[in-house]
Formats: structure tokens, C-alpha cells, sequence
């Protein structure tokens, strides 16, 4: 598998928008403190991952009906679905000067192809000491649902079932999807964006 990166200016990794929003104070002081608590920059990457993916809920799971969009309010709420979550860990890696993107997957909504499909928003960062890309679901783990850091082999949240018309998208976008963030600015109730709101394909 080869990852496809939309652009070829490695700055256009660590730009600063409305949802990547790292120059909010509160992402600047988590961004310090996670830096404080790491050995190297390998492992800045794996505790921000792991802050985003364990300490942000992912709002399906229990069930609230907040919707959060930029990096600050999935930080101040501490909660979001995968855009959100993919917002805040891309916002925490650029702010420390780590180029980070956004991939994505289309998967079935339920368990199976009658129950809809939806766009799955994960990262993509860049590991200067390897001197490549890989791919990071800060989804948030549950029963069924594993995801892990990892530098060689991929331990995403959701593998991709071909036979199921599941889509793994290769490409590292430079922003969010703008399908995903009018999904998210558009709707009032989480739950039922979830259910009924998400984006089918990119």
C-alpha cells in the first residue's frame, strides 16, 4: 500500500485553518505539556494520539447529541465523531511543527451494506526519523473497535471489506474534507447526523 499526498509542499502539512485550529490557547498549553512528558518526537506522537484517541469520547459512544467541529471544541468538550477527533490530533502535531493530513475510509454505517455507508475520517503524519508517512484512527477504541499506534504495521479502528463495497482512500488531503465539515456545521443533533447526516463518499 502507497500512500498519495495531495500536495508535494510539505508546508501546506502545518497550516493553521478555521478547524486545525492550533493557535487556540488550550491546544497550545496540551501541545507543552505533552512535549514535557515525551523522549523524542516518536513519542510526542504516539502520547498525542493516544490523548486524542482515549481522553476525547467519541460522541456516538455515548451518545450525546453535541456536535463539535474545530480542534478547540472537540479540546474544550472533550468529545466528537472521527472529523472532530481527526481535527484536534492533526491541530496538536501541527502545532509542534509535525506535517500531518487527513485520510479517510468508506465503511458501512451498521455491520453490514443494507445499513448505509458513511465517510470514516482518520490521520496521516509525517515521521521525520523513519522519513515517511503513516496513518493514525484516533476514532476511540471499544469492544470490537482496536485501534493502536504503530510505525510499520497499520492497527487502524476498521479493517476495509472489499466484498462489502468498503473504500480505503490513499491520499493525505492538506485539509479537512468539505463534505464531512458541512455535515458537521450543518446539523443540530449528533445523533441524529450520525444516523442520517454523514457523507457516503468523498
Amino acid at each position: 500500500m502507497s500512500l498519495i499526498l495531495e500536495s508535494q509542499i510539505i508546508n501546506d502539512y502545518l497550516i493553521v485553518t478555521d478547524e486545525v485550529d492550533f493557535e487556540h490557547h488550550l491546544i497550545a498549553e496540551l501541545t507543552i505539556k505533552l512535549e514535557a512528558s515525551s523522549q523524542d518526537q516518536v513519542d510526542f506522537i504516539k502520547k498525542s494520539y493516544e490523548y486524542v484517541r482515549d481522553e476525547i469520547d467519541h460522541s456516538w459512544d455515548i451518545q450525546s447529541s453535541r456536535i463539535t467541529c474545530s480542534a478547540s471544541e472537540a479540546l474544550i468538550h472533550k468529545e466528537g465523531i472521527c472529523y472532530a477527533k481527526a481535527n484536534l490530533l492533526c491541530a496538536i502535531l501541527r502545532r509542534a511543527g509535525i506535517p500531518s493530513g487527513f485520510c479517510y475510509q468508506r465503511l458501512t454505517l451498521g455491520e453490514t451494506p443494507d445499513t448505509g455507508y458513511c465517510i470514516h475520517a482518520l490521520n496521516a503524519v509525517y515521521v521525520q526519523k523513519l522519513g515517511k508517512w503513516i496513518r493514525l484512527d484516533s476514532r476511540g477504541n471499544k469492544p470490537g473497535v482496536y485501534a493502536e499506534f504503530s510505525l510499520n504495521e497499520e492497527k487502524l479502528a476498521f479493517p476495509i471489506r472489499e466484498d462489502y463495497d468498503e473504500v480505503d482512500y490513499l491520499t493525505i488531503y492538506t485539509s479537512p474534507n468539505a463534505k464531512t465539515i458541512k455535515a458537521l456545521k450543518s446539523s443540530t443533533d449528533c445523533i441524529e447526523m450520525y444516523l442520517h447526516g454523514l457523507p457516503n463518499q468523498l
